[in-house]
């Protein structure tokens, strides 16, 4: 029935398919079938062509499509990846990194390397040398969890 259906739409089968696999990718985005279905609608437009040649098979528009949608694929995902923007605020899900450079006072001591300090409205855990509580320090990395902080001189 669909090998009947194929035969009958002819050329524009591929054009159908490649329609189709753009359409699911608007359904469901991941950006992988919009590649796909481009090759489908290349392949179509070639069939366009070349549908009355006897080199154009059903095997050989299967190999050209197979052959144009790992090509796609990769030319598009290198393009994508290559062109990714620089965001104006690179620190904004990175809130300890952009603490780096910052003074606090403790308000904890800092015993055997750990202690507390409040910037802004957050208490943040802190490691470094040995402090007593209300020493003037700057934070000099971020660990993910934790602030480094070094005295100020």
């Amino acid at each position: 029935m669909i090998a009947d259906l194929a035969i009958r739409l002819g050329p524009w089968v591929w054009w159908i398919v490649g329609l189709c696999l753009l359409a699911a990718e608007l359904v469901a985005p991941g950006v992988f079938l919009v590649w796909i279905g481009l090759a489908a609608l290349v392949v179509g437009a070639v069939s366009l062509i070349a549908w009355e040649s006897a080199l154009w098979s059903w095997q050989l528009q299967l190999i050209l499509f197979a052959l144009l949608s790992a090509a796609i694929t990769l030319a598009g995902r290198r393009y994508f990846a290559s062109s990714e923007t620089s965001s104006d605020q690179p620190l904004l899900n990175r809130r300890g990194a952009s603490l780096v450079g910052r003074t606090a006072t403790l308000t904890e001591p800092i015993r055997e390397g750990r202690g507390r300090i409040r910037l802004d409205d957050t208490w943040w855990s802190v490691s470094g040398p040995d402090l007593p509580a209300g020493m003037r320090v700057r934070v000099a990395d971020w660990t993910g969890s934790e602030l480094l902080v070094e005295p100020i001189a």
